[in-house]
Parts: structure tokens; sequence; C-alpha cells
């Protein structure tokens, strides 16, 4: 392409990049939640990152979906999100989206039980946890 192999290696792996990252913020656009959910998902928050750091602690659950959590809880923390926070709605919306799948996925492997017996809110909140989830 350039002549330079050093270039096109840079070139080709900014390029993937991007795609990869365009495909990422398609699946977060398609994933995300409709309406109010994302309103409450936020509000949910703080319940929602105690009942992860619960689920990602306990033994009794499956490695991988202990595996999942923890990753999740790496990718809070880290200040580089999918979507950079100063994009209107869906720069703040990615963590609840990431969030959102991960969740369905643990509950998927887990079981709603594990979920529930770990649940650090009211009810109304693990209703509104259950909504936001689809389960």
């Amino acid at each position: 392409m350039t002549g330079s192999f050093w270039w096109d290696l840079l070139i080709g792996l900014a390029g993937g990049l991007l795609l990869l990252w365009l495909a990422l913020v398609a699946v977060l656009a398609v994933a995300r939640p409709r309406g109010d959910l994302l309103r409450e998902a936020l509000r949910l928050l703080p319940d929602v990152l105690r009942l992860i750091r619960r689920l990602a602690t306990d033994r009794d659950l499956p490695r991988g979906v202990r595996v999942r959590l923890a990753l999740l809880l790496v990718y809070l923390a880290l200040p580089i999100d999918l979507i950079p926070d100063f994009i209107p709605v869906l720069g703040y919306a990615d963590d609840a989206i990431v969030v959102t799948l991960v969740l369905r996925s643990v509950v998927r492997r887990a079981g709603i039980d594990a979920v529930r017996a770990r649940w650090p809110g009211t009810e109304d909140g693990f209703a509104g946890l259950t909504r936001l989830t689809g389960l």
C-alpha cells in the first residue's frame, strides 16, 4: 500500500481497531434498553455494583460466571470506555448496556435464584433489575 512494511502494518492495525470499535458500538446501539429502562438502570447502579462484587467473589458460582463479572468490574474501573462519556446519551449508557448484557449472561448460567439471594437492594429495585435484564 505505502511501500513500507511498518506503515502498512500500522495502517492495517488502526483500520482493524476502528472496525472492531464500530462493530461494538453497533452491538451496543442494538442492545440498549428502551425508554425509561436506561434511566432506571442508572438509578439502580449502586445496588448493581454491589451485586456484581458479591457475585464475583462467591465461590459457589461457576468459575466462568465469576471471570465474566471480574472482567466487568475491571471494565467499569477503567477510565477508557467503548463510547467516550462526552457523547450525549450513549456516552454514559455504554456502561449500563455492558452491565445489562453481562448480567443476562450470568442469570442464564447461574440462575435467577443466585442473583436474587445476593441482591443488596429493595424488592422494587430487584423488580427493576429483572425488567432491565429481560428476565
